[in-house]
């Protein structure tokens, strides 16, 4: 759906933000400024920036003005600040944090799945690995249903905190699952662990299937390594997920 003037200008602004053209502690320009360069009322930019204020990115105070925040002050689980941030590029920090946040989360969850997935969870981590599988073996989209097989591990759960907290990474999980799939035979050694994980889970073993996921996500942290030190340029979000052929075909040689 097409965004409206207030969301539109909430887009330009906060990407501009994320994108450093507005300096931490700088002040925005004056109101006057931004509309003419905005085309856009007073009114709009007014609320959108009270919305940017809202996920963190500006302070606004008497005799300060409107003052770009810290990154570190930014609601990085909001769905507009983690388009921006791939927007303007992810930097090692940024995967470095998501991997952090994998390692402590996913174990906790995939744990908790093992107890409590009901048979519906099981068939969508089923259905999700047999894409994998068709991809790995014809060729195809990998990414989607890697990212589908995950999410699904903490839909089944059943806590709504990590559920909320699953639909906010979405996008972020994406382009790491590019990024470590772009190895020469990610994908087909990576396919059996994640059978490792599913078949815990299924068979209610939970620190079976906690040690299966932090395996893969050692497994996954060891391939961005490998493929951010070759300097590659990262996946585009608002692209689709390169086919898993085309992945092999733009791998960097071990």
């Amino acid at each position: 759906m097409a965004k409206n003037v207030h969301g539109n200008t909430v887009d330009l602004l906060g990407a501009a933000i994320v994108a450093g053209r507005y300096p931490v502690g700088a002040s925005l320009p004056p109101e006057p400024l931004l509309c003419a360069e905005l085309g856009v009322s007073r009114t709009v930019v007014r609320e959108a920036v009270k919305s940017l204020i809202a996920k963190g990115l500006l302070v606004t105070g008497p005799k300060v003005g409107t003052r770009v925040l810290p990154e570190e002050q930014w609601n990085c689980f909001d769905a507009d600040v983690v388009a921006w941030q791939l927007k303007a590029g992810l930097t090692r920090e940024y995967l470095r944090d998501l991997q952090e946040l994998r390692r402590m989360v996913e174990p906790a969850a995939v744990r908790l799945a093992a107890e409590r997935a009901t048979a519906h969870d099981i068939q969508e981590i089923e259905l999700a690995y047999a894409g994998m599988k068709q991809a790995v073996d014809h060729g195809g989209d990998y990414v989607s249903h890697d990212l589908r097989f995950h999410q699904g591990l903490l839909r089944a759960c059943h806590n709504r905190m990590v559920i909320e907290m699953s639909k906010a990474l979405g996008a972020l999980l994406r382009t790491s699952f590019e990024i470590s799939t772009s190895r020469p035979h990610g994908p087909a050694s990576s396919l059996p662990l994640h059978r490792a994980v599913l078949d815990a889970v299924i068979a209610r073993a939970p620190q079976k299937a906690e040690r299966a996921i932090l395996v893969l996500i050692d497994g996954a942290n060891d391939d961005i390594e490998s493929v951010l030190a070759t300097r590659r340029k990262l996946p585009v979000l608002s692209q689709p997920a390169l086919p898993l052929k085309a992945l092999r075909k733009l791998a960097v040689p071990r």
